[in-house]
């Protein structure tokens, strides 16, 4: 290490060869020497570093000796690469290849599968069961059932099965969709000590070709898999997805007849403060909520009408939230407020 250099070694080095640190010792060193270069020679103000790009990174993060081939279907890409990886590995060159196929890459390789599985909530396993991953803001919660893997009469070999499937596709979804925080996997409950280490065994092994930091504690007494999953980056859910601008990414929405029963509330108070002085009320609300209106609670209303001595009129507009409504004063439009 030169003079007035420090070295930082990152966890994920830990039990790496010594040949990779001198390797990447000595390609840092010539960055930096560009950068020395830069700065004394270009006329400021000038860009002397600049983070890497997708193509530098794929060749700095993902071009380790598990990969077997990255293929690329842009040529200048390709040189690119190339011209990273002798910087590194000349061995690692022949890992890379040109597509030149007629079909899509993604299509060919089953990309674009894999793209359109990791947002699916559901993914099924080999032996019929499944898993459901549910996102939410505390934790990631991962759900194991046998589903069709109903199995024979060895209901233990069956559920021993399923959860050994779970473990390897929960490690791989983690990683496909870069979850992070803390993840609770439900796995099926077994009785058998040895099958449940089997499982706790199987997760840590797949979770060692995880880049980010993990933990996973072993199964609880309820069949409970703790884990945590370090968080770099926004999952692949939060990077493609916004909240739905309808429910405000709760997923559901009041029914019909609550959104009646609210509005019932609402008129009985308005109609009693302005009983002496507006009688015709508009309520302009969703169709579908109108329809609740009329179909059954239209003796409700008339009840209204009949005790504050008002008329209600009503008209529906689509553009209404299913739980928003308005209360205006028939003749002049004005909002009426309880």
């Amino acid at each position: 290490i030169p003079e007035g250099i420090g070295v930082i070694i990152r966890t994920v080095g830990e039990g790496q060869r010594a040949r990779y640190f001198v390797r990447d010792l000595a390609f840092l060193l010539e960055q930096w020497q560009r950068v020395e270069q830069a700065i004394k020679e270009d006329k400021a103000p000038c860009r002397v570093f600049e983070e890497p790009d997708l193509v530098e990174r794929t060749v700095r993060d993902f071009l380790t000796d598990e990969i077997d081939e990255v293929v690329c279907d842009d040529r200048a890409a390709i040189d690119r690469m190339n011209g990273l990886v002798g910087q590194i590995s000349r061995r690692a060159r022949n890992r890379i290849q040109f597509y030149d196929g007629t079909a899509p890459i993604f299509e060919t390789f089953g990309v674009q599968k894999q793209i359109d599985d990791a947002f699916h909530r559901q993914v099924w396993l080999k032996c019929g069961g499944y898993i459901v991953i549910d996102e939410t803001e505390a934790l990631v919660a991962i759900d194991v059932n046998t589903g069709r893997n109903k199995g024979g009469r060895d209901v233990e070999k069956t559920i021993l099965q399923t959860n050994l499937e779970a473990a390897d596709e929960i490690a791989r979804q983690l990683r496909l969709r870069n979850v992070g925080g803390l993840i609770i996997g439900d796995f099926i409950d077994m009785k058998s000590r040895r099958d449940q280490q089997a499982i706790y065994s199987l997760m840590k092994e797949r979770l060692r070709r995880d880049k980010a930091k993990t933990h996973v504690l072993p199964l609880s007494a309820l069949g409970l898999m703790e884990m945590t999953r370090q968080r770099a980056q926004e999952s692949l859910s939060d990077s493609i997805y916004e909240n739905c601008p309808y429910c405000q990414g709760r997923g559901v929405v009041k029914t019909s007849m609550t959104t009646s029963v609210e509005l019932h509330r609402m008129l009985n108070t308005v109609m009693r403060k302005y009983q002496d002085s507006i009688h015709d009320i508009r309520v302009i609300l969703n169709p579908d909520v109108l329809k609740r209106l009329k179909e059954e609670d239209e003796e409700l209303l008339v009840e209204l009408e009949r005790r504050y001595a008002g008329r209600l009129m009503f008209r529906a507009d689509a553009g209404y939230h299913h739980e928003k409504f308005t209360v205006t004063d028939a003749n002049t439009g004005a909002e009426l407020k309880p």
